[in-house]
């Protein structure tokens, strides 16, 4: 048989952010305890901020009947001269059964003792308790509270607990609170219990009380009153998608609605107000013809048909917050931008402060300057942008809004009369700052974002702070994956070994091949290729970062063309003749010593394809793997071991010229396929 079951677990309201980070693994957590428990089956989960919720529309009201099989010690341990051993009725004792109950069985290749039982399935109202308790202490939303006098703590206190089997109340004690067959709606609607008899009665019972159960209809609704208000307004409603999350998280009955604050915070910029909205209050900021004006979207929880009271009281909030952030940027203007206070600042223990951060920054800006000598830069502008780059930390604005670092020093730069790539580039200093991020837009906010993953990189290296297992509390993970895709957007040539170790001179000493390695294993990460094209490459010695990326596409374009699988096993054979030979050696080639026409027709060909000028390492690869016919033929008619010592070399030093030369762009024979 088969009953719905209704489980509802209520709380004080719930904060949005840890409910979101466990959101996941909600449901996950619920259907591994029902399988553990014979009872998977299909449901469903809802949530407010006051209530969580599984919904079974069929359960079934018993466990299936199952069979348990026990297995022992081997017959000759657990029997001698005829009789049990302690071992055998031990085991006997653990079935619940006599000695005259207990069989054999094959297991692993010996014959042991062996018990069969059939297992009736329990009546689930049984284990309907269990089931839930196992849950709810499951879920981690990180921080927990203890209530009352309770030992037991989570993340809000429970204030009812509703488990409906069918009609009937299943009997629950949940954190010292007894299941009842009630609920609560909307607090604006019924502040006291609502009674319920069953799971359909619970539905309409908090629809009429005003609450919307079902998050993907608060979502809906919410984004429905957002094209109302741009329709009857004529704006546009920035719709953060997190943000949006987090307020059908806090909504039992939301509405959009639309708010205003005075227009002299617009002298603020854009993102200033934009923050202190979302962070602080929850709110949408509106635009009109791409611009941002002087008005909000509040989603409010409340039910009622006037908000103009909901309207009044939320701009009276917002107006403090506002004005606090006017009067941070005003102060902020008239001290200027100035590191002064950075060298009180530890950036990290045995790296000095934040003034010592700049200076090392400053060094490596200069040297990465030298390398690429960008147009339209210089250094007197490089070395101004590096120097103010970091003075935002000692704003006020930065102290309240730690996330606008570097954007609001490109504010205060340009208001202060510094050119607009000073400016650019104190801006762009931290991107890219994430997996789908913008990248600095010139060559010099480029040499200075570098500068900044570089210091950062070398400098926890030489301090021994380096990156175990998932942990990377630096993000030195993300500072590689943004210097590779730094270099490749502006076609910056980064030689990985010759750089860092240029570089790590003003560090104290340590080893350079682990932040070599480091690298490469972020490379590894960074290309979604076949791995071991990758290592292919890799394998080549090629270390610098613009030519890693061209050879691993040139190499799985090969790889994926028609016949690349006939050719690899060709120069498969190449790369077995060659690997006893130290591929470091020039190769000398004596035509004078060539027996067969396949050794001269080789020969020629090999050497047209090394006289010839390739656009690209893919037409240079392709070049050399066209030599596959006459290799063949070379391998069908000539003994590469010959008897005589000169010619046996000089077909080796054939063979491994031809394959030195493909070893420049990747070690081909490292290639699966």
């Amino acid at each position: 048989m088969i009953k719905p079951l209704l489980i509802e677990i209520g709380v004080e309201e719930l904060p949005a952010i840890p409910l979101l980070k466990e959101l996941k693994n909600i449901e996950k957590k619920y259907a591994d305890i029902l399988e553990k428990n014979s009872l998977l089956c299909e449901f469903e989960f809802y949530y407010t901020p006051r209530r969580l919720v599984i919904w079974h529309r069929e359960f079934k009201t018993e466990q299936d009947d199952s069979t348990e099989e026990f297995f022992g010690a081997p017959l000759e341990v657990a029997y001698k001269d005829g009789k049990a051993t302690p071992a055998a009725e031990g085991f006997a004792k653990k079935c619940g059964v006599t000695m005259e109950a207990i069989g054999s069985a094959q297991k692993g290749g010996k014959e042991v003792l062996y018990y069969k039982k059939e297992v009736a399935g329990k009546p689930s109202i049984e284990l309907i308790g269990d089931i839930v308790d196992t849950w709810i202490k499951s879920l981690d939303f990180g921080k927990s509270m203890r209530w009352g006098s309770l030992s037991e703590s989570f993340i809000r206190p429970i204030r009812w607990v509703n488990i409906l089997f069918g009609d009937e109340s299943v009997n629950v004690e949940l954190f010292g609170v007894k299941s009842a067959k009630k609920t609560f709606v909307h607090r604006i609607s019924n502040f006291n219990s609502v009674s319920i008899n069953g799971a359909k009665e619970y539905f309409e019972v908090l629809k009429a009380g005003g609450v919307t159960l079902f998050p993907e209809l608060r979502r809906e609704s919410i984004l429905n009153n957002f094209s109302l208000l741009e329709k009857e307004s004529g704006i546009k409603i920035e719709c953060d998608e997190d943000l949006l999350d987090e307020v059908v998280a806090i909504t039992e009955h939301p509405t959009a609605i639309l708010g205003s604050f005075d227009e002299e915070f617009l002298k603020l910029p854009p993102e200033v107000i934009i923050t202190s909205m979302k962070e602080h209050q929850r709110y949408f900021p509106v635009f009109k013809d791409g611009k941002l004006i002087n008005k909000f979207v509040v989603v409010s929880n409340a039910l009622t048909d006037d908000f103009s009271k909901v309207i009044e009281g939320n701009e009276r909030v917002l107006r403090p917050r506002l004005a606090d952030a006017l009067f941070f940027y005003n102060n902020d203007l008239k001290k200027g931008l100035s590191t002064n206070g950075l060298e009180k600042v530890v950036f990290m223990n045995g790296l000095g402060t934040v003034a010592d951060k700049i200076e090392r920054e400053r060094k490596i800006a200069n040297a990465l300057f030298d390398m690429y000598k960008p147009k339209e830069s210089s250094k007197e502008m490089l070395n101004r942008a590096v120097s103010l780059a970091k003075a935002d930390l000692m704003s006020e604005m930065v102290y309240e809004f730690t996330e606008l670092q570097g954007l609001m020093g490109c504010y205060y730069a340009k208001a202060l009369g510094e050119s607009d790539e000073v400016a650019t580039a104190i801006k762009e200093q931290y991107l890219p700052d994430g997996e789908d991020s913008a990248l600095p837009s010139t060559p010099m906010s480029a040499i200075v974002a570098m500068s900044l993953k570089l210091d950062t990189l070398i400098g926890l290296f030489s301090v021994n702070q380096i990156p175990t297992g998932s942990r990377d509390p630096f993000a030195l993970r993300r500072a590689v994956n943004g210097l590779i895709r730094i270099t490749k957007e502006h076609n910056l040539e980064f030689n990985i070994v010759e750089t860092l170790t240029m570089l790590s001179k003003d560090y104290a000493e340590f080893d350079i091949s682990k932040l070599e390695a480091f690298f490469l294993e972020r490379l590894r990460q960074y290309f979604k290729v076949n791995p071991s094209i990758i290592e292919a490459v890799l394998a080549s010695g090629e270390r610098e970062l613009l030519s890693i990326g061209k050879k691993i596409d040139a190499l799985e374009t090969m790889v994926k063309s028609e016949g690349f699988s006939e050719s690899f096993s060709t120069f498969k054979r190449v790369a077995n003749i060659t690997k006893d030979i130290d591929m470091s050696n020039e190769f000398r080639v004596d035509v004078k010593l060539f027996e067969a026409k396949a050794e001269e027709a080789l020969f020629a060909k090999y050497s047209e394809v090394l006289s010839s000028k390739y656009d690209s390492y893919e037409e240079e690869l392709d070049a050399l793997l066209g030599l596959k016919p006459q290799l063949d033929k070379f391998f069908d008619d000539v003994m590469v071991n010959a008897e005589d010592e000169k010619v046996r070399n000089n077909r080796k030093s054939l063979v491994a010229s031809i394959y030195k030369s493909i070893l420049k762009i990747a070690d081909i024979k490292e290639v699966s396929i």
